[in-house]
């Protein structure tokens, strides 16, 4: 970066409008912040080790049990009325940005913060006055003997240790670090750059995480095509293959299926599914490759030729931030709490891998020069709007997926066609992540067919692994269907908008998906 653009770049607010310098200039707030972010982490590390020392984190992994055997084992079906709060938080994140008198009000994320407070501490009421107990805490493995509080704590810890952390923690990660990769340029946005840019973004995503191929990839992608009018198709089709079907080669790809490897599936089994991927992504690359041809077709001429007269070479900058990204692969593929680290004596204890993750985080902060993230307008409005949101996600859900675990085996789905579309319905607008983990559970409470093969899982159990393989696809793929269904859908929104992207609506997102997923998805449900 030339000593012009640097000092330029110091001069941008959060906004991306160039204005008089305040008491700091943007290189030295980005500095000052990633220096207080630093800081709470070093303290969050320090109450956990803490906490260790004290013996107040459980002697097992949270994921190592069959988190549907008490709700097995009590037969309580819970009320519809008690998923009343979930449905509540759908319907404000589809409905308030489109109402002019709450629109600016819900663009604030303490305000999000507040709905989902609110929604989920309805759902905790819920559990401790309405709901019998007999809930088997995931994280101390302990089941509460009474009603009320010991519920709530079960409920909640369900909810925020065992899968809101570990998904948070995740993403986290993969945006901050991934945020000091500046990939900067300007280059004309053809159709086929474009496609370019999407077909990478799927290549690395399974590898980087889908988080992390959004975030190194989106900016830049932005302003190639700052100069063109029609370009909220090609946001929608990034959402499409870059946050989504581009994760499934890895568990670092995409969330459920970390969720799966913490199960106990292999690691590198879905590197197996790498057809799907191929052929899925395939199919939107071409569809979005025709679909922009069209739309640069109808891009006013002083726009097409301001976009070819502003150019600039790509330049990458912030390299070492991929070796933190690699730790973090490499955290989530050989950190197993409670199992042998590397054959060594050391068995890495609950949330160490969390931590890691957040070592390799203050590492990027520290080490990235604070214009890599300036030029990237960095920020954490996008990933504390994730936060803000799927905290009450997760906490509501409790009462719909307790339902699933109850009513999951009489559904009636036996086949691979069948678990492919309940589990990606239900990923769409429940998160794919949770919404995985029901349905691996529900197949493999199955019992196996003779011939069939299996995949072993963690406590002795398997899983057909056709099934299995249905389960996968539906959660990747149909995370892409809503805002909702995947964490980085969210976080793409977000900086879109930040650009001046006008994205489309909850429902106008969804007649995008509906219009040129379902096609494809029907495809899959032949080929498996």
């Amino acid at each position: 970066m030339s000593d012009s653009d640097s000092s330029l770049l110091e001069h941008v607010d959060y906004e991306g409008k160039f204005e008089h310098p305040p008491g700091e200039t943007y290189a030295q707030r980005m500095q000052r912040i990633s220096r207080q972010v630093s800081l709470a982490i070093l303290v969050l590390i320090g109450v956990y080790l803490l906490a260790l020392a004290a013996g107040l984190i459980p002697g097992e992994y949270l994921y190592t049990e069959d988190p549907a055997k008490a709700v097995e084992a009590a037969h309580y079906l819970p009320p519809l009325w008690a998923v009343l709060p979930f449905a509540l938080l759908l319907l404000c994140i589809a409905v308030l940005p489109l109402i002019p008198a709450t629109a600016h009000w819900w663009h604030h994320n303490q305000n999000r913060f507040l709905v989902s407070g609110a929604l989920g501490t309805v759902t905790l009421f819920y559990y401790g006055l309405a709901h019998p107990g007999g809930i088997e805490n995931h994280f101390t493995h302990a089941k509460d003997t009474a009603p009320g509080l010991e519920t709530v704590f079960a409920a909640f810890s369900n909810a925020v240790f065992s899968e809101y952390i570990p998904f948070i923690v995740l993403l986290f990660a993969l945006y901050v670090i991934s945020g000091g990769i500046n990939l900067r340029g300007d280059i004309p946005a053809h159709p086929g750059t474009n496609t370019a840019f999407l077909g990478i973004g799927a290549a690395i995503a399974s590898f980087i995480g889908t988080t992390g191929a959004a975030m190194v990839l989106i900016r830049p992608l932005l302003t190639t095509n700052a100069e063109r009018k029609h370009k909220v198709h090609t946001v929608v089709f990034f959402i499409f293959a870059v946050c989504n079907c581009g994760g499934l080669l890895l568990p670092i790809g995409d969330p459920p299926l970390f969720l799966g490897y913490l199960r106990g599936v292999p690691f590198t089994w879905t590197l197996d599914l790498w057809p799907y991927w191929l052929g899925v992504n395939l199919i939107l690359l071409a569809v979005y490759f025709v679909w922009d041809t069209i739309a640069y077709r109808q891009e006013r001429l002083r726009d097409l030729i301001r976009d070819e007269r502003t150019v600039r070479p790509l330049e990458l900058s912030g390299k070492r931030n991929f070796l933190y990204l690699l730790g973090v692969v490499l955290s989530v593929a050989l950190i197993v709490p409670h199992e042998p680290f590397l054959g060594t004596a050391f068995h890495p204890p609950v949330f160490f891998r969390e931590m890691v993750m957040l070592w390799l985080v203050i590492g990027s902060l520290l080490s990235t020069h604070p214009n890599t993230r300036v030029a990237n307008r960095f920020d954490y409005f996008a990933i504390t709007e994730v936060a803000a949101l799927f905290s009450g996600i997760f906490i509501c859900m409790q009462v719909p997926i307790e339902i699933l675990h109850i009513k999951g085996p009489e559904l009636g789905l036996e086949g691979p066609v069948g678990f492919f579309w309940a589990t990606g319905i239900l990923s769409s607008f429940l998160d794919n992540a949770p919404t995985y983990v029901v349905f691996l559970e529900t197949a493999a409470s199955l019992e196996s067919l003779e011939g069939v093969s299996e995949v072993m899982l963690s406590g002795g159990r398997a899983i057909m692994e056709p099934l299995l393989v249905a389960i996968s696809l539906g959660a990747v793929f149909m995370g892409a269907n809503t805002y909702i269904g995947n964490g980085p859908n969210f976080m793409v929104k977000s900086i879109a908008e930040q650009s001046g992207v006008k994205m489309p609506s909850f429902f106008g997102y969804m007649i995008y998906s509906v219009a040129v997923l379902v096609p494809i998805f029907v495809l899959v449900t032949w080929l498996i």
